[in-house]
């Protein structure tokens, strides 16, 4: 079993690694390019922006050729899903898509993954060893909460070079790992696949990037994530499916739930992009994209290590390293530097450490 575990890993690594130069040739000839138009914007050269078709190749051709149950009506309902919203995320790339489009677009999406049993039915009693039931209502309006969130969490913090590709290769990792030491090892599979093309997909991606996985990859990798989490059929295994993906993704998830609250305060849009980001705010005490990217990779790598203990019930030793976590975020948005006009940095520039 370990074997075949690192060999789909192995495997989505190395086509998607083969192919992101494919995708960077076949970008503009299909108008997937990001022209920077605003000071918003991290880079000041038009970039290319369809490392979604790569990570989507790598991670979907590994699982078909090397993940058992193919065949199981979930998996094809998150193939489904998985390829729609890439679709959606690539004529976004290249056209634009309304705000509203792409939300009835995500639902739908999450619709067909609740069709094909892939849904959140039940939670633990937190007053009892047993389980709630949910409503077939319920269960459809949680599921599609669920997924539409998730799925705009890895988008949201798609900012700098290399940050949502390295923070959801972390979490595919963290809750891989949870799923194999818990005897889930259909759903360990699925997300090495995910984690070996977030890997093959990086050292084109990392700073200074040579490509933009866009909304295409950012959206794809958040609706897997979501997707593959629940699909768990085992009431005993409620908590990894439902509970310890979000300890995972603490760091997107804090960073969209601040940029609702923010822009509500404002009185701006939910999804107008900001430069008030979590990573822009590190950037802001003087930090460097390589070094800001690293330290959110470190702060996801805690939370992954936190939500692996709390898998285990070391509770104790979960809550410590969530502090340390918490006071690392904290230092960064009180910190001194924090609101003072951003120091212009474009994701293309080099930098000096």
């Amino acid at each position: 079993m370990i074997s075949a575990i690192f060999l789909i890993f192995l495997v989505a690594f190395i086509i998607t690694f083969g192919l992101t130069p494919l995708a960077i040739k076949i970008a503009p000839k299909i108008g997937a390019l990001d022209i920077p138009k605003d000071d918003r914007r991290m880079h000041t050269v038009t970039m290319p922006r369809f490392g979604g078709f790569a990570i989507y190749m790598g991670s979907m051709v590994a699982s078909a050729l090397l993940l058992p149950g193919t065949t199981d009506h979930r998996m094809t309902g998150i193939a489904v899903g998985a390829t729609l919203i890439l679709i959606m995320g690539i004529i976004d790339d290249i056209h634009g898509l309304s705000a509203k489009v792409k939300l009835v677009g995500q639902i739908a999406c999450a619709c067909i993954l609740f069709a094909t049993n892939v849904r959140i039915s039940f939670v633990s009693d937190p007053f009892g060893n047993g389980i709630i039931e949910f409503p077939w209502i319920v269960s459809l309006l949680v599921t599609i909460l669920w997924i539409v969130g998730i799925t705009n969490t890895i988008n949201l913090i798609d900012g700098l070079d290399g940050l949502a590709a390295g923070v959801s290769f972390i979490a595919t990792i963290a809750i891989a790992y949870i799923a194999y030491i818990h005897g889930r090892y259909e759903v360990c599979m699925a997300f090495m696949a995910l984690a070996g093309s977030c890997l093959g997909f990086l050292p084109w991606n990392f700073h200074p990037a040579k490509i933009f996985m866009g909304d295409g990859g950012a959206l794809y990798l958040g609706f897997m994530i979501a997707s593959i989490s629940v699909m768990s059929p085992m009431k005993s295994a409620t908590v990894i499916a439902t509970i310890l993906p979000i300890f995972v993704l603490a760091l997107p998830i804090l960073d969209t739930a601040l940029a609702i609250v923010r822009r509500v305060k404002n009185g701006r849009p939910i999804m107008e992009a900001d430069k008030g980001h979590l990573h822009h705010k590190i950037m802001n005490v003087g930090m460097g994209q390589k070094r800001t990217v690293l330290t959110l990779y470190s702060i996801s790598g805690i939370m992954g290590v936190a939500a692996i203990l709390i898998s285990r019930d070391l509770f104790k030793d979960a809550l410590f390293l969530m502090a340390t976590a918490a006071t690392l975020i904290y230092v960064f948005m009180k910190d001194q530097g924090f609101g003072k006009p951003f120091n212009g940095e474009r994701r293309d520039k080099p930098e000096s450490e």
